[in-house]
C-alpha cells in the first residue's frame, strides 16, 4: 500500500424498524439534528449543506457537504468537509446503506477518504455512539 492510499471506517447496526422510517433518520433535517449535529440538510443530489457544533481545537464547529447521491430508501452519500474547515484539511465521503437483514435493516455508515496520517484520529472514531443515537431517536420518535 502506497502512503496516498486512503482509509475507510465502517460501522453497522442491525435496526428493527422499517425501512422508511430509518431513512428518515438520515435525510431529514429535524431529525439528523437530534442525533447528530445543527445543519441544513436536503435530500437533493448537488445540495451544499453545512453540520455546526461547537468548536473544538483544530475545528471551527462547521463542516461543509455536499449530497452526492440519493437512492430512497435505500443508500445516501455525501462529500463531508471541503478543506477549509479544519488545520488538517481534510475532506472524506459519507455512505449511509441500508439493506434488508434478519430482525430489520442493516444501517451501514461508512466515512471514506481520510489519510494515513489523520487514522490516528479516526481510531476513536465517534460514530458508533453517533449510530446509537440515531437509533434510539428512531425507536423514540414517532417518524
Amino acid at each position: 500500500m502506497t502512503s496516498d492510499a486512503t482509509r475507510s471506517i465502517a460501522v453497522e447496526r442491525v435496526v428493527p424498524h422499517p425501512p422508511e422510517k430509518i431513512w428518515r433518520a438520515p435525510t431529514q433535517s429535524a431529525l439528523i439534528a437530534q442525533w447528530l449535529m445543527k445543519n441544513d440538510f436536503q435530500p437533493t443530489v448537488g445540495h451544499r449543506f453545512t453540520f455546526h457544533a461547537t468548536p473544538a481545537p483544530g475545528w471551527k464547529g462547521v463542516t461543509n457537504c455536499e449530497v452526492v447521491t440519493v437512492e430512497a430508501p435505500h443508500r445516501l452519500v455525501y462529500r463531508w468537509g471541503d478543506g477549509t474547515e479544519s488545520e488538517s484539511g481534510l475532506k472524506t465521503v459519507i455512505t449511509w446503506t441500508l439493506t434488508v437483514q434478519s430482525g430489520g435493516k442493516l444501517v451501514r455508515m461508512e466515512q471514506s477518504g481520510f489519510r494515513p496520517q489523520d487514522e490516528a484520529g479516526f481510531k476513536g472514531s465517534g460514530w458508533p455512539r453517533i449510530l446509537e443515537r440515531l437509533e434510539r431517536m428512531v425507536a423514540e420518535t414517532n417518524l
